[in-house]
């Protein structure tokens, strides 16, 4: 298992991509101003900062009411084969949210709660960036 990120999941997307790009002076993965997901990394180091729209993450995990509140961070941990660890850790008593199931055509993911309420997705990439 290898930590991927943490994923801060946000309200006002443009001014925290600023305050991360300009202010801290992260590198930008793709410059997606507006969003819904952008990655930021450090000058040394390989796992990053990302922020993710926070309305989209409660649609996925079906918990958006009027309005998106409530989770404002997310731990990502990437996993080789994420069915097998699903089966694992489910037999040791965690609750599987949402997944496995394909987020995009290069992950598949699942998530999952701590004892605390804190989100955690578990991801198995398929295909690496070429």
């Amino acid at each position: 298992m290898e930590l991927a990120q943490v994923r801060l999941l946000v309200t006002d997307f443009a001014a925290c991509y600023r305050f991360y790009a300009e202010v801290l002076g992260l590198k930008p993965q793709s410059g997606a101003e507006r969003g819904p997901y952008e990655k930021f990394s450090p000058a040394t180091g390989s796992a990053g900062i990302a922020l993710q729209d926070r309305a989209m993450m409660a649609r996925l995990l079906g918990e958006l009411g009027d309005t998106a509140t409530g989770h404002r961070s997310l731990v990502v941990l990437r996993v080789d084969d994420l069915d097998t660890y699903c089966a694992e850790i489910s037999a040791r008593g965690a609750d599987v949210l949402h997944g496995p199931a394909a987020l995009t055509e290069r992950m598949r993911v699942a998530h999952l709660k701590d004892p605390e309420g804190n989100l955690v997705e578990l991801q198995e990439w398929l295909l690496l960036r070429g």
